[in-house]
């Protein structure tokens, strides 16, 4: 038996080891192309007529603020298109048709396309929305964007190659100091953009549009096979299929695109599972095309990794659950060149640190303040290893599952909040209640880890007892939060 869980255990921290080493090659790729950056046309004029699409459901808190920074965008109006996709079911509709209608009035060339039926969710509202496009470019801003009035004159310039199919800009935070919660989401989006997003793009490897903030060239959205809704990650999906076609990908790290992180834990719950997903979704759905294309070998196998990272979740889970029992296990002095081997995997760990501590550098002047939410980051990634496990499971046996979209309440700075809104989730399901037993499961191993002397594995024991600990209570505290109101 102690051999099943030492193997056990070798296996989910060799997958882990895998995926957080990586963090080495984005340190080396980070120096190798630091003083690299896309460059735009010299001279450009404002020639191309421009769409921008904002799909929007239900978002009666911040649709007036979404359109007023998209009609704030310096661009001629007369080549400008503003395509409002509402698919909303409540008064958002109401709100919308009164805006759209006072805009119209000011001269802007600006409609709302209203659909009942939400077939394909997200990306059955952009394919309705580009059948009529006027647009060459088109671009799109999800409902917790504010977009920047000078994002056409900052992106089209790019455009300069006839195969330059997208641009995707960084995504910035305009609450990312409100919480715990929004500022350990900023640490992981800044590693994803800074480092992911822009050393992969300079290497040359694929990446992918990330929903919102970014602009496409109309034909490059055709040719791909447009907007498809069988995985719940459009984005990503239509993002490799046209990478695959030979079509060139620009991403901005220089330039953001403010955006309100969710403000509660259901509503990150939610998004991370249907990120965490629709990647394995698209995965399934591409990887077979990806490998049979003619792209270079280094290529294929960087989108494998990209597409597949996910895949960590589960043995997370798997090992918050045997670190328990090894506890014991090598106090049993039976194994310990095992546990000696073992002992080379905490390598991993500092490949994340190395990862994120980099991406908060290159953009952060107070880069120290920020990097010290790095451990309650680790912690809140395994704490979320349930949520995100349960995503991966259902993505592999093919599970269909709803958009479900990520609900925003205006939240900016302390003086706001969400309780007593609309949208708020408070149902708590089945993982608070394994989140909860993983946490007792998890000091358990703590107070073992201290009995023993076993100092190094604390550090983890610690980590996984904080991060259950974290997610399951804040999960409860946020579910019967009422409104100081």
């Amino acid at each position: 038996m102690d051999e099943i869980v030492i193997l056990s255990y070798f296996i989910a921290l060799t997958i882990l080891f895998l995926f957080g080493s990586h963090g080495f090659l984005m340190v080396y790729y980070y120096y190798k192309y630091k003083d690299v950056n896309p460059s735009p046309r010299e001279e450009w004029e404002p020639k191309e007529t421009v769409t921008i699409q904002l799909p929007i459901f239900n978002e009666r808190y911040v649709v007036d603020r979404l359109i007023d920074s998209v009609c704030a965008i310096e661009y001629p109006k007369d080549k400008l298109e503003i395509q409002v996709l509402d698919d909303s079911t409540d008064e958002t509709v109401d709100i919308v048709a009164d805006i759209v209608e006072a805009k119209r009035a000011e001269g802007f060339d600006i409609v709302q396309i209203h659909r009942v039926d939400r077939t394909g969710y997200k990306a059955g509202a952009l394919k309705e929305g580009l059948k009529v496009a006027k647009g060459e470019f088109v671009a799109i801003f999800d409902a917790d964007f504010v977009p920047q009035s000078d994002f056409l004159k900052k992106t089209l310039p790019h455009f300069h190659n006839e195969k330059i199919g997208m641009v995707q800009t960084r995504w910035e935070h305009i609450n990312g100091d409100y919480s715990i919660l929004t500022r350990t989401q900023a640490l992981a989006l800044d590693g994803h953009f800074v480092i992911d997003q822009q050393l992969r793009n300079k290497a040359g490897y694929f990446i992918n549009f990330n929903g919102t903030g970014g602009v496409w060239r109309k034909s490059c959205i055709i040719d791909a096979g447009n907007w498809q809704g069988d995985t719940l990650t459009e984005d990503l999906d239509l993002s490799y299929r046209a990478q695959i076609n030979g079509w060139k990908f620009v991403f901005l790290n220089n330039y953001t695109s403010p955006a309100e992180l969710p403000a509660t834990i259901s509503a990150l719950k939610s998004q991370q599972f249907r990120w965490t997903k629709g990647a394995i979704e698209t995965a399934k759905k591409l990887l077979p095309m990806v490998w049979k294309s003619t792209v270079p070998l280094r290529v294929k196998l960087q989108a494998t990794f990209h597409l597949t990272s996910n895949i960590v979740f589960p043995f997370i889970l798997l090992a918050a659950i045997l670190n328990v029992p090894l506890v014991f296990i090598k106090n049993s002095g039976l194994h310990d060149m095992y546990f000696y081997l073992m002992s080379i995997f905490v390598l991993a760990f500092v490949g994340s640190f190395l990862y994120y501590l980099y991406s908060q550098k290159d953009i952060r002047v107070d880069w120290r303040k920020k990097i010290v939410m790095f451990p309650l980051f680790m912690a809140g990634s395994m704490g979320f290893a349930v949520n995100n496990s349960r995503a991966v499971i259902e993505g592999l046996l093919n599970r269909k599952s709803e958009f479900v979209r990520t609900p925003k309440f205006k939240v900016v700075d302390r003086a706001d909040s969400w309780l007593g809104k609309k949208y708020v989730d408070r149902k708590l399901g089945m993982a608070v209640i394994v989140e909860l037993i993983l946490a007792v499961y998890c000091l358990i191993g703590v107070g073992s880890s201290i009995y023993y002397m076993e100092i190094a594995a604390l550090p983890f024991q610690l980590l996984f007892f904080v991060g259950f600990s974290f997610v399951a209570t804040m999960s409860i505290r946020h579910a019967f939060a009422k409104s100081k109101a």
